[in-house]
């Protein structure tokens, strides 16, 4: 694409040298994938600005550069106010503005945007549709699978990935959308078609500094889906009706609201729920209709899940026939209320509970159904929100015999630091801490006996542990089954 043409987007910008007759071959904001006829984007991050790598990008070929100001290198600087947004409509002019021919759902909230989006992935699938999605796990098209670096990718990779989901006659698109990535701009250009709110509860302060600022930058997905209405493409705010923060969301958006819930009046609601720790009954019902639902998926916050998926599939017109199957076939997430059986007389589960509201949902369900004594394994992550800490011991304790407080994703911080924040103001002694997040593992689970129940949270679905500047192979799941197997053994 020619450079001039490109650049027509900017509409505001100062040029070094004339841009005419150069011809860009892609787009790069890491120096590093600079080849021959690449756009470099110099992009101020949180650890690096980008600004500074402009002269390796221009010796590995780059043609011209988009920046703030004017660096040092002989091809032509396209100067801008904000590389961020200019960024974002770069990307969505050379990929040709690829979301507005998919159908795009958006999922943010605190928990359950990853469930709720394979849920979706699921539901499409029985209508043998080709799905993409993209989150915490992975970013998926069709049956491939792909890694990504953060939850919700940066707005080129996303425009990138767009495009090659549209190669591949993908036309639905579901993926999470967290509150960094709505106020750090990662989703600019992004159509929006559906916009799904989960619920609120406190994370992520380190960041946001408030609860109001957290809100914020969440509601901006719905502020996002635009004005106007369109009979060919309508857009929709699938909203959680039983979340304290519902209001905010509805007045956050011109587009018509469903809502889902349990405990309100809702457009689509559960009723005549029975829980049980081998799934979730209820009846599902809906202006349209009412069925009976039977999951394998355990608990409350389960449901909730299922119900914010079947709103999102009903706007997008999918039968309550083909919902009903997909509720009752799928096996759930990885890492979300995992159950690790070696056919050991108690139970262990792994789940990515990260938060105090998520902690408290997975042990709520837990102790409805546990015969014998409960056991948690949690710990904090470093360089994040200190003051969820305290909150999440608290949790901990209050609803297991034992809690163990152990390390997480330490980070740059001091692991033992992080649980004396952790511990600091709790009231209740039935805690040990046992640093090492492995050692900590086999030891609850040595602690069990017949019908006892352990659950390892906080990590989930991950494969590894940030130890400082070193990223290292852990998986939750891994070491717990290693547990089991040596208390088996040990007991022969």
């Amino acid at each position: 694409m020619r450079l001039h043409d490109l650049a027509k987007v900017l509409r505001f910008y100062q040029a070094t040298a004339s841009i005419e007759n150069i011809n860009i071959t892609g787009l790069q904001m890491d120096s590093n994938q600079v080849e021959d006829g690449n756009m470099f984007i110099c992009i101020n991050g949180f650890t690096v600005d980008g600004h500074a790598f402009a002269k390796d990008a221009e010796t590995k070929g780059a043609a011209a550069i988009i920046a703030e100001r004017d660096v040092d290198v002989s091809v032509p600087v396209i100067i801008v106010n904000d590389t961020i947004r200019a960024l974002a409509l770069l990307a969505n002019k050379y990929y040709n503005n690829p979301s507005s021919h998919l159908n795009l759902i958006g999922v943010t909230g605190t928990n359950g945007k990853t469930t709720v989006t394979y849920l979706l992935d699921h539901i499409f699938r029985q209508e043998n549709k080709t799905t993409g999605v993209i989150g915490t796990i992975q970013m998926k098209m069709g049956n491939d699978q792909y890694s990504v670096k953060n939850t919700t990718p940066d707005a080129l990779f996303l425009q990138k990935s767009f495009r090659q989901m549209i190669d591949r006659n993908i036309e639905d698109v579901i993926m999470e959308v967290s509150s960094h990535a709505l106020d750090l701009g990662r989703v600019y250009g992004c159509d929006y078609d559906i916009a799904i709110f989960t619920n609120l509860s406190q994370d992520h302060l380190d960041y946001h500094k408030s609860m109001n600022e957290y809100l914020r930058a969440k509601s901006l997905l719905f502020s996002q889906l635009g004005n106007k209405y369109s009979c060919e493409a309508p857009k929709y705010a699938v909203i959680n009706q039983d979340d304290g923060y519902s209001s905010v969301f509805k007045k956050s958006t011109s587009q018509p609201v469903i809502t889902y819930g349990i405990e309100s009046e809702a457009d689509v609601k559960a009723e005549n729920i029975n829980l049980s720790a081998h799934g979730s009954q209820f009846t599902l019902k809906t202006n349209v209709s009412s069925t009976k639902i039977h999951s394998k998926l355990v608990g409350k916050f389960s449901i909730y899940n299922m119900l914010a998926a079947t709103a999102g599939a009903l706007c997008r017109g999918v039968s309550l026939t083909t919902i009903k199957k997909a509720l009752e076939t799928t096996d759930g997430v990885r890492g979300r209320f995992e159950p690790v059986l070696l056919n050991q007389p108690f139970g262990v589960i792994v789940d990515y509970a990260h938060t105090p509201d998520s902690l408290q949902n997975v042990l709520t369900t837990i102790q409805s159904f546990a015969k014998g004594r409960v056991y948690v394994v949690i710990g904090c992550g470093g360089d994040r929100d200190k003051k969820k800490r305290p909150l999440m011991a608290s949790v901990a304790i209050s609803n297991t015999d034992l809690a163990i407080f152990t390390s997480d994703n330490p980070r740059s911080e001091n692991p033992s630091e992080i649980v004396k924040d952790m511990i600091t103001g709790i009231d209740g002694n039935n805690y040990q801490i046992i640093l090492n997040r492995k050692e900590a593992i086999d030891h609850a689970i040595d602690l069990a006996h017949d019908d006892d129940i352990v659950l390892i949270a906080g990590k989930g679905h991950e494969t590894y542990q940030v130890l400082g500047d070193k990223v290292v192979e852990f998986d939750d799941r891994e070491e717990a089954a290693k547990a089991i197997v040596k208390k088996v053994g040990k007991e022969k």
